[in-house]
């Protein structure tokens, strides 16, 4: 009996009928739930009903796992796979299920059988590569996906895993937007390629593109969850807080204990009762995005160029919360250059010292004295190079930090008054400094 891939009926039928059961018919329950979300209740009340039947043979429990690892509920899917029919679809969604639980080296070996049993040999190579880049055995699952040839070199998967494959080895960056970009091509909701080629645009500050892509993302099923994290986060930077909400509730539904989900969700909720008033936050954004103007933006004399420089004065923000006195008693800066200062910043509306009362007190200095050499070179490089996640990084941009030694000056609760920046986020960053052997301020 053939399906209509969105009507409830067909859904339900799929579920619940004793037609075959494979690829295709998984298939089609995502596509259902992509198209309409709401499916997904649909399909939690029809996997309720035939649990509640009485007899569950061998290719009923293959049915019921899959639809329960569909559901997030991977524990119950590992164990009702495993008491399946042995199968090369119940072998193949139990590795999916161990890698979704994190059992790895498990996920490989039901992969393997699944191969032997008669699954799609490319398929579950493709799998076993992406479990190996998430063992962080990359050259291994590099050439895994080496050694596999023909029509699955062009297909959206084969293209997405060797994307993230290049990335996690660290290779070019321009190859693994390249390979994303192909995968989409291919298939335009490939939602591990979109959540790649989005997160890529995101670093690179193409927030217009990375959204789009991750509403593309997250309009898949099963979805990324980094997609859906990242997307709210962007929902909630724009003030959209019940869209972010509703990221945040997707997640949920799969995954009920997801700590960072709860935590934005809960922090999203919050922000929706609070009073905002839109006009004065559009003009302190378009103020702040003038204040943040870089200097050397401008044609400045060589003179004033050097002086700013020694002086540590990079934006035109800086230049407001600095004073005349300021900048006359720095070597060889006179009044010529004075005058060519002050037209830079009334060209956008600035005067200098207009906001010398906001200047930073000097933070501490940072001991480095049992530091190595290396450890010392470490301060100079980019934050980017943390791979911090999106919001963690928004909260770096808006605290206008740009290399690991500003951002080890800080303490934990310089970080925390930002906004959107809790405690998960800082333990994120205290992590990623750790793997480095260096702290924050104070830790």
């Amino acid at each position: 009996m053939s399906q209509v891939v969105g009507s409830e009926i067909d859904l339900r039928e799929i579920v619940l009928s004793n037609s075959s059961f494979g690829p295709n018919e998984i298939r089609q329950l995502s596509q259902a739930i992509s198209e309409n979300y709401s499916q997904f209740q649909v399909l939690r009340d029809a996997v309720g009903e035939l649990e509640s039947r009485e007899e569950r043979s061998p290719a009923t429990a293959v049915r019921l796992g899959v639809c329960y690892y569909l559901l997030g509920r991977h524990t119950t899917a590992a164990e009702t796979l495993a008491s399946a029919d042995g199968g090369a679809v119940a072998q193949f969604y139990l590795g999916k299920t161990h890698f979704a639980l994190g059992r790895y080296d498990q996920a490989i070996q039901a992969y393997e059988s699944a191969k032997v049993a008669g699954y799609n040999g490319d398929a579950c190579a493709l799998a076993c590569a992406e479990t190996l880049r998430y063992q962080g055995k990359t050259e291994a699952a590099m050439k895994t996906l080496d050694d596999l040839f023909g029509p699955i070199e062009q297909t959206a998967d084969y293209l997405y895993q060797r994307g993230a494959t290049v990335a996690a080895i660290g290779g070019n960056p321009s190859e693994v937007v390249a390979l994303y970009e192909r995968a989409v091509e291919t298939h335009e909701m490939h939602p591990g390629a979109l959540f790649g080629l989005a997160l890529e645009n995101d670093r690179r500050g193409n927030d217009a593109l990375a959204m789009e892509l991750y509403q593309r993302a997250s309009n898949c099923f099963p979805s990324h969850v980094g997609a859906l994290l990242n997307l709210g986060i962007m929902y909630e930077d724009q003030q959209r807080y019940e869209l972010a909400q509703h990221c945040y509730q997707r997640i949920l539904d799969v995954y009920p204990t997801h700590g960072r989900a709860k935590l934005f969700c809960k922090d999203a909720m919050a922000s929706r009762d609070m009073f905002y008033d839109e006009e004065a936050q559009k003009k302190e954004d378009r103020l702040a995005q003038v204040l943040s103007i870089p200097v050397t933006d401008f044609e400045l004399s060589v003179r004033s160029r050097n002086c700013l420089q020694k002086m540590g004065v990079r934006t035109l923000g800086d230049l407001t919360r600095t004073s005349e006195q300021d900048l006359l008693t720095s070597k060889n800066f006179g009044e010529t250059s004075l005058v060519e200062i002050r037209d830079m910043l009334h060209s956008k509306g600035l005067e200098l010292g207009q906001f010398a009362h906001e200047r930073p007190e000097p933070e501490p200095a940072y001991d480095t004295s049992n530091m190595s050499p290396d450890e010392q070179a470490l301060l100079d490089r980019p934050i980017s190079e943390l791979n911090l996640s999106v919001r963690a990084r928004k909260c770096m941009v808006r605290l206008g930090m740009g290399t690991i030694g500003e951002l080890v000056r800080k303490t934990g609760d310089d970080l925390l008054e930002c906004k959107n920046f809790g405690v998960t986020s800082l333990n994120e960053v205290r992590d990623k400094l750790s793997q480095l052997g260096i702290k924050l301020r104070g830790d």
